[in-house]
């Protein structure tokens, strides 16, 4: 166990902290569902609330999902924790993936436990086709899960040869 990789988790923090201010603007600047175009037929910021999972998954149920993707997330948080905590020291592409994951985690965890939804806001779209409203959190943990799959990759690549 490195304590050292510790440290990564002021990039969690970071992103929490980064993800929860811009949804605290976003919530009291923008009106629910009117879109504020920032650069027209590409990117919108447009004010949602999602009581699911990615792409609204599970947002028509009856409100367990809210505490099932809870938990869901603190349990992946902690399993990402102490896979950050066993990582050797010179990892640094990993440590940061896992950094990025656990902080989008928590701060999406925030909003479910505080608000009993996520609040979205930024809006990226062409022409009539609209990629699904998301946050900050999600960016976060989308960015890192690529990079666990590309560190992964070439990791093994590297140690097959």
């Amino acid at each position: 166990m490195h304590c050292k990789n510790l440290i990564w988790l002021m990039l969690s923090l970071l992103i929490i902290l980064l993800d929860q201010v811009s949804k605290y603007y976003a919530a009291h600047y923008l009106s629910f569902t009117q879109a504020v175009i920032i650069i027209p037929h590409y990117f919108n910021l447009f004010l949602m609330h999602n009581t699911g999972a990615s792409f609204s998954f599970l947002a028509q149920m009856s409100g367990w999902q809210r505490w099932f993707l809870s938990i869901t997330a603190i349990i992946i948080a902690l399993a990402l924790l102490v896979w950050l905590l066993a990582l050797p020291k010179n990892q640094y592409w990993m440590a940061a993936a896992l950094s990025l994951v656990i902080g989008g985690a928590i701060g999406n965890v925030i909003d479910r436990l505080q608000l009993a939804y996520v609040v979205d806001f930024i809006q990226v779209y062409y022409k009539n086709y609209y990629f699904p409203t998301f946050n900050i959190a999600d960016s976060a943990i989308v960015i890192g899960v690529c990079m666990i799959a590309y560190v992964s990759f070439f990791r093994e690549k590297h140690h097959a040869q």
